[in-house]
């Protein structure tokens, strides 16, 4: 009976040395994660974070032989997500043994390889180009792939200032996003573009209604370098911003003229714009105003509808003409929208960029109006698509959301997003640290750029810009591919070479 007792007693002294030490080692684990800077889900939620990181390694090794996820996950897959992973390392972005990419479905872009493409030292990076040539200040943007607009509000301070750091570091813009322009997007010096949406957030009067004199105050900021009027959105077009009153603290109270804790929905449309010639009405004003170039984003729902408004420009002079005009896909994302506007309306981007494309160089406005792309567009592949589709510059939303450590995990439209990307809510934005992340938003913008200078060189031209629609063909039903500029002839004789 002895011998059994001390047994017992061993084993007690191991359980409780083993439980000691498993104690011990998640404390330290709580330690490093709460102290890392780098990993959001670690920093929020420390020691149980790491199964994700676990978990996500684990997953590779699954699914060679239980799934098949990389490129099944809505809306972004796996593969794209990765992707951005990696480029915010600045590291390599290399894969092995091949392709998982499905080329067979219909509409999946391949890039046709020049037969003697450049030699490595016969490449140019792409140079800046002038928007708003008749605007008193016009701006000269340096790079072809920029941050589209997400209001703070909507996201976090450390997201925007992330954003604005990463912005400036990459030399690219910033999209102020419809909810005004708050002191985190200074923090960077980066360039700005001042969104106005239908509430005029941070341009109104007490009425509501569009103050000259808050448009010459922001504007004479140096930062502020174009003002782009927002029509709709892709997620929601026909639909107001929606931010939900759980995020609506005092100071995004205060920046956007609106009572805390309440629900800040903007109206559906801009109530003194009913037609084509209010709307080129408008731009002029802006631009006279400000100084700087004005330009609009929609979507588009029929390119015959817009027809209107570029014959009405050339009717009227080029004067009047919108500086750019940016078209964000049906498919484009957003923190909080109804799911039928976000399923069901409003044109992809695949097929509304090239038509608006279309009819601006028909009516001779190449050189006038600067096409921005918007809409899904977060990989080299997209951007260098949208190039050859004929847009001047691609701009994005989930890519940099992504880059700040975005986890897809769909919750933006509530105030408990677990990187501290989309709340406000203290606890939960310390897990993003603004030092590291800045760094990442960059690195992740300069890798996108780099790349599509790759397909560019690979393609035979010297930089992106250079690309036409015959640098890409498109998959079809069949499984074969056409070229893109046999299936949509450019109205540009350059492009249709």
């Amino acid at each position: 009976m002895g011998y059994v007792t001390q047994i017992l007693e061993v084993l007690a002294l191991l359980f409780v040395l083993l439980l000691g030490a498993v104690v011990l080692v998640a404390v330290l684990f709580y330690i490093l994660d709460k102290t890392q800077p780098g990993d959001a889900i670690r920093r929020n939620y420390p020691v149980i974070g790491r199964f994700r990181g676990l978990f996500t390694k684990l997953g590779e090794f699954f699914r060679q032989y239980f799934f098949a996820m990389d490129r099944e996950e809505m809306p972004f897959n796996r593969a794209q997500r990765d992707w951005v992973s990696h480029a915010t390392k600045g590291k390599g972005n290399t894969i092995a043994f091949g392709s998982t990419r499905n080329l067979g479905v219909p509409g999946t872009p391949i890039f046709v390889p020049a037969a003697f493409p450049p030699l490595d030292d016969q490449f140019a990076v792409t140079a800046p180009m002038e928007i708003g040539p008749t605007a008193a200040i016009p701006y000269k943007a340096k790079s072809i792939f920029n941050v589209s607009g997400m209001s703070y509000g909507a996201i976090s301070r450390p997201a925007v200032e992330a954003l604005s750091r990463g912005a400036a570091k990459a030399g690219i813009w910033l999209n102020t996003g419809e909810g005004g322009v708050s002191p985190f997007h200074f923090k960077g010096g980066c360039d700005l573009v001042y969104q106005i949406g239908t509430a005029k957030y941070g341009v109104r009067d007490a009425l509501g209604k569009l103050s000259d004199d808050r448009l010459r105050e922001v504007s004479d900021n140096p930062c502020i370098k174009m003002f782009e009027l927002k029509l709709a959105q892709g997620a929601k077009p026909g639909k107001g911003g929606i931010l939900p009153g759980e995020k609506v603290n005092s100071e995004i109270a205060e920046i956007r003229g609106i009572e805390i804790g309440k629900d800040s929905i903007s109206p559906n449309r801009h109530a003194e714009i009913n037609d084509f010639g209010e709307l080129l009405d408008m731009i002029v004003h802006i631009r006279e105003v400000t100084g700087r170039p004005v330009g609009f984003k929609t979507v588009v729902g029929s390119s015959e509808a817009w027809e209107a408004m570029f014959e009405l420009i050339v009717a009227r002079g080029t004067d009047c003409a919108p500086d750019f005009i940016t078209i964000d896909g049906g498919e484009g994302g957003t923190g909080a929208a109804p799911m039928p506007l976000m399923d069901l309306v409003g044109m992809p981007i695949r097929e509304a960029l090239p038509r608006m494309v279309d009819l601006r160089d028909r009516y001779g406005l190449k050189e006038r109006i600067r096409m921005i792309a918007s809409g899904k567009l977060i990989n080299p592949g997209d951007v260098a698509w949208a190039l050859c589709a004929g847009a001047d510059f691609v701009t994005s939303a989930r890519g940099f959301m992504f880059s700040l450590g975005c986890i897809q995990a769909l919750k933006c439209n509530r105030n408990t997003c677990p990187t501290g990307i989309t709340t406000h809510d203290k606890h939960l934005q310390r897990g993003l640290v603004v030092e590291d992340k800045y760094v990442k938003v960059a690195s992740y913008a300069q890798s996108v750029i780099k790349e599509v200078e790759m397909i560019a060189h690979s393609v035979g031209v010297a930089e992106p810009r250079q690309m036409r629609r015959r640098h890409v063909r498109l998959v079809q039903a069949d499984g074969t591919s056409i070229p893109f500029n046999k299936i949509r002839p450019s109205y540009n004789p350059d492009a249709a070479l």
